[in-house]
């Protein structure tokens, strides 16, 4: 890629400015330069080196002076238009204080300021998150609204793709709900400004990438949602968008640097999505050219991450996010768009920050071919992106495959097999749905039998799982928005809640009983949350494996308690046998049913264990 030069314009040191940002002063002259707003609007003392964007007029040929102690405005540089400005500050080893931020020409000046703030140092915060934790999904227009005085205009229920009202006071106001589930982590779509427009409400168009969206509340809002989460035990995610913007972004009309966008609004590739094309190292360019330069949508312009100025205004932005409201990870949209080079340059620069931070990328494909590629901890293409882990769509659609669309469980033992792909196959995020995808218990004909062994399956095997919003309580829908819907209780009107046990139905509340329990084992044994999975038997209908600490048998050195999971998915009873010889049940002989399919039984051999499932169940035994 090449880049445009920018005009170049002095620095200057002056003293200390005013304490908050300033409307610019009249001036003398309509050529006189002006400043309505700065990106980040704010920093922290101590962190790497800010670089300023600023917005205003006539900022070229002007000089620009910062007034501060111990900061160093080192180089600026202007757009030929002069609507925007870059301003690099050293102000690593300054100490908290407000800097005055000038720009001054011979027709007048205009004046802003910029806090360097002491850091937070929250021990609830930036702890990043594990397979000991269960994520929750929440789409925050359609969760709950918790004050209808904070929603603006524009709301209308009854739209599918328009504004439900749903907001982070709704969120905080049901944070009991969330423990009482059972969940440890809790990952929002995002909460950027969308400037408003009513298909938009899902948050992934941002018209200004440090501002929250005012359906949502305000900033502050979003940092009391997360002091009440750390509260209680629950950590916080953002889902964050490098790949794209919102059409309504200024920077389509008018970009703050050429070749800001991969593109223009009236010239641009359109996203291809054949993700093979990248995984592909004979591949020419051209063939994979469109993934990560296209145009997500036409009303999502890509943004061009491979100009270093792009790049590190995205970094910078993220780590604001995370530092302004004490965040725990972030969730990366739209991950295999972007390039290589830039994940890796992100990671780099954000675990320098926060080494506890985990990262999860969304990389929507079946073949863990694909997905694996985009795992860190191994260099693919001689780039390692440093992710900490992807979703685990290849398990998401072999769960669907085998429970909704009647394939035989061996297609799920046949995608785990090739864990050996990724360098932490333990640490893959788990889902049965998402925000994006057709509600399970639709696409499974409403069966509240297989969505629990959904849900057992998820809650027990290898990862990270996540539980959409709603699932737990089997809410149904089809293809996107229909997979958004309101959750019941949480808007005024509603005629019931299934916040509360006596507003669900009674398949509501079996799901819920059966999900919030299954949440309450998984926490109590840690086998579930860092133990190893060992597959013993997969046929047409069933599935059975083991979480232990090691892979060994019950022996004297290995005493400790296993956990036998037997999934049955036929429409009658089953019997399996387990050849037990060098796997993990060798020599165990207690064989103790703790979350119980009615009429199970268990018959122990020395070589073979003898195990009859009833129909459409799960059961999990304690075994020593």
């Amino acid at each position: 890629m090449r880049f445009w030069p920018f005009v170049v314009v002095a620095a200057t040191l002056c003293s200390v400015g005013s304490a908050s940002y300033a409307q610019a002063p009249r001036p003398v002259s309509a050529d006189a330069p002006k400043i309505d707003k700065i990106d980040p609007p704010g920093w922290w003392a101590g962190l790497p080196n800010p670089m300023l964007l600023v917005h205003g007029e006539n900022l070229d040929r002007v000089r620009f002076s910062v007034a501060g102690k111990a900061v160093t405005l080192t180089r600026t540089q202007a757009s030929a238009n002069g609507h925007w400005a870059f301003l690099w500050l050293r102000a690593q080893n300054a100490a908290p204080q407000t800097l005055g931020i000038v720009a001054r020409n011979g027709h007048g000046q205009a004046r802003g300021s910029f806090v360097l703030a002491a850091r937070t140092h929250d021990a609830h915060a930036h702890r990043g998150f594990s397979p000991a934790d269960t994520l929750y999904l929440i789409m925050t227009d359609r969760f709950a609204n918790g004050s209808a005085a904070n929603s603006p205009s524009g709301i209308d229920r009854a739209e599918p793709r328009g504004w439900h009202g749903g907001n982070f006071t709704g969120i905080e106001q049901h944070v009991d709900y969330l423990q009482q589930l059972g969940v440890t982590a809790l990952w929002t779509t995002p909460v950027a400004s969308n400037g408003g427009a009513a298909e938009s409400y899902h948050g992934y168009a941002a018209t200004d990438l440090y501002d929250v969206d005012a359906h949502f509340g305000t900033i502050e809002d979003y940092r009391h949602l997360s002091a009440a989460l750390h509260a209680r035990g629950i950590k916080l995610i953002i889902d964050l968008v490098p790949n794209h913007i919102g059409i309504g972004h200024p920077w389509v009309n008018d970009p703050p640097a050429p070749e800001w966008l991969h593109g223009t609004r009236e010239s641009h590739l359109a996203a291809q999505h054949d993700f093979y094309r990248l995984v592909d190292s004979h591949a020419a360019p051209q063939a994979w050219r469109a993934i990560t330069e296209g145009w997500f949508t036409g009303a999502m312009p890509d943004l061009n991450q491979e100009n270093p100025l792009v790049a590190r205004y995205l970094i910078q932005n993220a780590i604001w996010w995370v530092e302004t409201a004490q965040l725990d990870g972030i969730r990366l949209d739209t991950f295999p768009y972007v390039g290589r080079a830039f994940w890796r340059d992100f990671d780099t620069a954000l675990h320098a920050v926060y080494p506890h931070l985990t990262m999860v990328g969304e990389i929507f494909h079946r073949d863990p071919e694909v997905t694996s590629f985009f795992a860190g901890g191994v260099a693919r293409e001689g780039i390692d992106t440093g992710l900490d882990t992807p979703f685990d769509f290849p398990v998401y659609f072999a769960l669907r495959d085998v429970l909704a669309h009647g394939k035989p469980m061996t297609a799920l033992a046949d995608v785990m097999r090739r864990d050996s792909l990724y360098p932490h196959p333990e640490r893959l995020a788990t889902f049965i749905g998402n925000h994006d995808t057709t509600r399970f218990a639709t696409e499974a004909d409403g069966s509240v039998a297989k969505l629990k062994l959904a849900m057992g399956l998820l809650l027990t095997l290898r990862g990270m799982p996540t539980i959409y919003s709603g699932d737990e309580i089997a809410m149904t829908g089809g293809a996107d928005p229909d997979d958004r819907r309101d959750f019941p209780g949480g808007f005024a009107g509603d005629a019931r809640s299934a916040f509360n046990a006596s507003g669900r139905t009674a398949s509501e509340d079996e799901i819920f009983r059966w999900t919030s329990g299954l949440l309450a084992f998984r926490a109590a044994h840690e086998e579930l949350k860092s133990g190893i999975e060992q597959n013993l038997y997969a046929d047409g209908d069933s599935f059975v494996f083991v979480r232990a600490r090691s892979g060994d048998g019950c022996t004297l050195q290995h005493t400790g308690e296993r956990l036998l999971m037997v999934v049955n998915r036929a429409a009658q009873s089953k019997v399996i046998e387990l050849p037990v010889n060098e796997t993990a049940l060798d020599g165990c002989t207690v064989f103790a049913p703790v979350l119980v399919a009615p009429g199970e039984t268990v018959q122990i051999g020395k070589e073979i264990i003898r195990v009859e499932e009833p129909a459409e169940s799960m059961t999990v035994y304690a075994v020593r």
